[in-house]
């Protein structure tokens, strides 16, 4: 289903993020694992995209498989790093014609193995050139061309100090073409509410999805500082995870603290939540029961 469509369907969106694994064996347990939240009835999911070659096969791989063997809504993620123009065109003429209709467009990080890669071979640098490329290129039936989502962050973007500059540099991928704006995973949802204030005051009109990503294990609360750069952890939830004897007790205490905040944001008319799920499920399906939320279409009867 084109994203714009399930927006106009779903008054609050629910979705989840997956990463494609670099075994077979993992790639199988990961699909077992999404078809599984078939019954939750998210209103889409997403998987992230690698630069390196077996990461954006096994990408495409698994967006294909979900949209054929599954009732799901897939959204591929799509890098500017380490492509072309001619690559990335029949990428997006692959998904095309495998009936995958919604990309969310980013720019991207070098894959670690690619130390000092030189961005001037890429085809473009920042994702609202991927925007433009994408809303000029399509090959679907549906003449709206595919449904695009670019990437938002209420603490701010790590490679733009200078705040104004970032609104003005989101509502040029909004303009370009971009459908909606899923935010960097956040602890605190003032951050989230001043943003999207922000958003409204710079004119961008697109739904925001807020996302949310439950603190499972200590060890995972440092890599998430690490891959959200700049990650905002509240002193009330740092001391709350100090209390913790194990990782069991975090989990409990992470968990809380997302369905809290998603509480929050529906209280307050957020448009949607996007769950990172780092490839589990048992969170967000504990969240999901703690709010009472049976499927992405509960909230809509309630």
């Amino acid at each position: 289903m084109h994203i714009r469509d399930i927006f106009s369907i779903h008054r609050t969106t629910f979705s989840f993020e997956f990463f494609p694994p670099k075994t077979d064996q993992g790639f199988e347990d990961l699909f077992g694992t999404i078809a599984r939240l078939q019954e939750l009835k998210p209103s889409f999911v997403s998987v992230t995209y690698g630069a390196g070659g077996s990461t954006r096969e096994r990408t495409h791989d698994l967006i294909v498989r979900i949209q054929r063997e599954t009732n799901l809504t897939a959204v591929s993620h799509l890098t500017c790093v380490c492509h072309s123009e001619a690559e990335l065109a029949a990428i997006l003429d692959r998904y095309a014609e495998s009936g995958i209709e919604n990309i969310l467009a980013l720019g991207g990080d070098p894959p670690r193995n690619l130390a000092g890669y030189d961005r001037s071979r890429d085809a473009f640098r920042h994702a609202v050139d991927l925007v433009r490329f994408i809303r000029s290129r399509s090959r679907l039936p549906d003449p709206r061309g595919f449904g695009i989502g670019v990437a938002g962050f209420p603490e701010g973007h790590p490679g733009t100090p200078n705040r104004l500059l970032e609104m003005d540099y989101l509502k040029a991928k909004v303009d370009a073409g971009a459908d909606y704006i899923c935010t960097q995973l956040f602890f605190d949802n003032r951050d989230f509410y001043d943003f999207r204030e922000r958003c409204e005051l710079a004119g961008i009109k697109v739904p925001i999805l807020a996302g949310i990503m439950p603190i499972t294990t200590r060890a995972g609360m440092i890599r998430m500082a690490e891959l959200a750069l700049g990650a905002r952890f509240p002193a009330r939830l740092l001391r709350a995870v100090e209390r913790c004897a194990d990782d069991a007790a975090v989990a409990r205490v992470g968990i809380h603290w997302a369905t809290e905040q998603c509480r929050d944001l529906l209280d307050n008319g957020v448009r949607g939540i996007h769950f990172y799920t780092l490839n589990r499920s048992d969170a967000t399906r504990q969240i999901y029961d703690y709010l009472g939320v049976k499927d992405s279409l509960a909230l809509e009867r309630s």
